[in-house]
């Protein structure tokens, strides 16, 4: 009987050790999503949220998602990773308000052995785990094509940008200028609308002021594509100016489909926050993953527009 009674409590001390090593694995990680604005007021960085969450849940990852108010507030992202850098996350998944500004505080989650993985926006930390994201050049060079095919190489054309600090903007413009310049197509200005739509308009409204032969527009993400297509359509211009953005929002999606713009560059930002989440988890378990990992893009028309309309 002794015998019996000694290995059930030896099962049950076997039992008790499966169930904590168990409860070492993914559960237990806390992994902080930062992006360069809040879900609420971007249906871009709600989608990045949205693929995050879907993966914590999915791995039993207890998620923390904390941004700034605004994607040039880089000092409110410093803020937010060192308070959770000194509260011990397992890892942070972030999209870099600027290139080389987060350097240090990067540097000090380094020196507690916290992971670092980008997502989005590329910056030149040199021990990121990997960078998850859109091939911005490539997208950009995509939506400067469209313009250079839909205006046969003639004319003249505008660049909206963002802040150009930003890796991802500034790889967008660079890739449409460049594509622009090749076909032969005349830059006639070029400029910053710091990604809001209410300075996109107010851009817009100057450009057709200042250079009224415009025949199209490449803005460096769609919050700006709209408030462009708004000054174009008070000047009663809708589908004399061909505007392009970048994202394929579902507002984008709609004004491609009422004709106010005339294409958007989508990226596969659900992806970019699954993929964070799915990819932080595998370095947290010793596992490696590449240094790049690229989410894709495609060239939204009326033709395919419907699909991100909703």
């Amino acid at each position: 009987m002794k015998r019996i009674a000694f290995a059930l409590v030896c099962l049950a001390l076997a039992l008790a050790v499966l169930a904590a090593t168990a409860g070492a694995g993914p559960r237990a990680y806390t992994i902080l999503l930062s992006m360069k604005g809040p879900g609420s007021g971007n249906p871009f960085w709600a989608a990045v949220e949205r693929g995050a969450r879907d993966a914590a849940r999915a791995l039993g990852v207890n998620l923390v998602v904390l941004s700034p108010p605004a994607e040039t507030d880089v000092q409110a992202q410093v803020a937010i990773l060192e308070d959770q850098i000194a509260k011990r996350v397992n890892a942070i998944v972030v999209a870099p308000t600027d290139v080389s500004a987060l350097n240090s505080t990067f540097d000090k989650a380094r020196a507690r052995r916290i992971p670092v993985l980008f997502v989005d926006t590329d910056a030149t930390w040199p021990h990121k785990v990997t960078f998850i994201g859109t091939d911005n050049r490539a997208g950009g060079a995509l939506g400067g094509r469209f313009l250079c095919q839909q205006l046969q190489g003639r004319g003249e054309v505008a660049i909206i940008t963002g802040v150009m600090t930003t890796q991802s903007i500034r790889a967008r413009v660079e890739g449409a200028r460049d594509a622009m310049r090749r076909c032969g197509l005349q830059i006639v200005a070029e400029l910053p609308a710091n990604s809001d739509r209410a300075l996109g308009q107010q851009v817009m409204e100057d450009i057709l002021t200042r250079r009224p032969n415009v025949r199209g527009v490449f803005a460096a993400n769609d919050l700006m594509a709209l408030g462009a297509a708004e000054a174009v359509k008070a000047r009663g211009r809708t589908g004399q100016v061909l505007i392009v953005g970048f994202d394929a929002i579902p507002e984008a999606a709609q004004a491609i489909l009422r004709g106010e713009m005339a294409a958007s560059v989508a990226q596969n930002p659900y992806n970019m926050g699954k993929f964070g989440i799915e990819n932080a988890v595998k370095v947290l378990n010793g596992q490696t993953v590449p240094k790049r990992i690229d989410t894709g893009t495609t060239l939204v028309t009326k033709q395919n527009a419907a699909q991100y309309a909703k």
